[in-house]
């Protein structure tokens, strides 16, 4: 009856075709009950925030309503940013949070985001499959309470301060672009970054007006143009520009280039291992070479991880990993409960420039030495025997792995790595490739083409 609306990692779907107040308030049931089963010795609580879409409010009304039938109290910390429900399920001690957002959809889209105590989170492996069972039930289509339970709850002061953490005193004055995206930065960045010594923040779009002037989704490379523009317009020492929930952040160095994910983690990765030498750093397996290379030239530890928030959160918290980046845009921090921030990212890449005597993009500029394909999309009918063939080939003349779809590494044999991972949903494999030069790069795409289908679309 839901299934369509749950998905690996979240719920989404369109308002008010398939998510409504009525599927918001099973879906509420759902989740109290799911989460009083895993900490019966919790206080009980339920975290409930929103994003500023038009249909947010309803949506977390009824979902409050739901909640409360299951039995849970609620606490409402308002309109904020993902990453605020993540610090205020620590900072309260309450037995989960759900935060209604659709992130970087359009805004006909909504959905909920989902955790449960000490913000882990929750996807169809952990939990959303069981929420999905129990608000199928009737007693979720009939949940209802004559007396809500609700406590709302101011925490910008708490959540300044701890953000604030990773942000050193500026020791040279910063200009910043920063575009919003009409989304949750738009409230998250004055309130968080404002009255900062030696930042000037050149704001765009920071209206809250319930739809956006462009997609909230900056990994789409037209959705950065106007931070680019901005960047080279104001003579800014860098750019940034947040997804729509505010939970990721992609940043722009100051001749206007877009700082590839990987790139950026290999940055921040240095700056945390320099503070506690031997801390294991996570990273994204289709990152570049350079990330592992960076890390342990500082004397770090450097962990693969498979892709996505739910295994590199857990990967982390079972490591005790510092840090963790992804090219997705999600940056986890081990002070931040292991879970990512868009406003820590930003606040760790203020604290690294202004600490340096160079330019951000001369800071990046050796991080970038390998050419990337970025990743491309190819649609192909049999998924797993293209990837068995990929394997048989590869054996014997490079390191091949299993961690996330293949990774074959002949980077000392031949001078290239490939991955190619399946889509959960679609008829699709994403390949991710780097090579020593681009002519290597252009064998290689040429050679694996023919034998991954018909190329869909790229994008890194």
């Amino acid at each position: 009856m839901l299934g369509d609306i749950f998905k690996a990692y979240d719920i989404r779907g369109i308002y008010p075709e398939t998510v409504d107040e009525a599927v918001s308030r099973r879906i509420g049931y759902g989740v109290g009950r799911f989460l009083l089963e895993q900490a019966p010795g919790g206080d009980g609580r339920v975290l409930v925030g929103r994003d500023m879409r038009r249909s947010s409010a309803p949506l977390a009304v009824a979902l409050v309503e739901g909640l409360n039938a299951a039995g849970v109290a609620v606490v409402d910390v308002g309109m904020c940013d993902t990453s605020m429900i993540y610090f205020a399920v620590n900072h309260l001690g309450t037995i989960g949070g759900v935060m209604v957002t659709a992130s970087h959809n359009p805004p006909k889209y909504n959905g909920y985001k989902i955790s449960g105590a000490e913000a882990k989170p929750i996807g169809s492996q952990s939990g959303l499959e069981t929420i999905r069972t129990y608000a199928e039930t009737p007693e979720a289509a009939a949940a209802a309470t004559p007396t809500a339970r609700i406590e709302t709850v101011d925490l910008w002061d708490a959540y300044r301060r701890h953000i604030h953490q990773f942000l050193s005193p500026l020791k040279r004055p910063l200009r910043v672009f920063v575009d919003a995206s009409n989304g949750m930065a738009g409230e998250l960045v004055p309130r968080i970054f404002r009255g900062v010594e030696g930042l000037t923040i050149l704001d765009l779009n920071f209206e809250i007006t319930g739809s956006f002037v462009h997609e909230p989704n900056p990994l789409v490379p037209e959705n950065m143009v106007p931070t680019q523009e901005g960047v080279r317009q104001h003579e800014a020492d860098l750019g940034v520009c947040f997804d729509g929930d505010a939970d990721r952040c992609m940043v722009v160095d100051d001749l206007g280039a877009t700082i590839g994910c990987d790139h950026l983690t290999a940055l921040l990765a240095d700056h945390f291992v320099k503070q506690e030498p031997g801390a294991k750093i996570f990273y994204d397996l289709r990152s570049s070479r350079v990330v592992k290379q960076t890390v342990e030239q500082a004397g770090g530890q450097a962990r693969r991880s498979r892709v996505g928030h739910v295994f590199m959160k857990a990967a982390m918290r079972e490591a005790d990993g510092l840090f963790g980046g992804e090219l997705s845009g999600h940056f986890y921090f081990r002070n931040n409960f292991y879970a990512d921030s868009g406003a820590i990212t930003f606040a760790v890449v203020l604290s690294v420039l202004s600490n340096a005597n160079e330019s951000l993009a001369k800071l990046v500029t050796p991080y970038r030495a390998f050419p990337q394909s970025g990743e491309i999309n190819f649609e192909v009918a049999d998924k797993v025997a293209v990837m068995n063939t990929l394997k048989q080939r590869y054996a014997g003349e490079a390191a091949v792995d299993e961690l996330d779809g293949v990774t074959v590494d002949a980077f000392e044999q031949h001078g290239f790595w490939f991955n190619v991972r399946a889509s959960n949903t679609e008829p699709l494999l994403r390949l991710n490739a780097e090579a020593r030069d681009e002519s290597t790069l252009r064998r290689l795409l040429a050679a694996l083409t023919p034998e991954l289908g018909t190329p869909a679309s790229s994008g890194h």
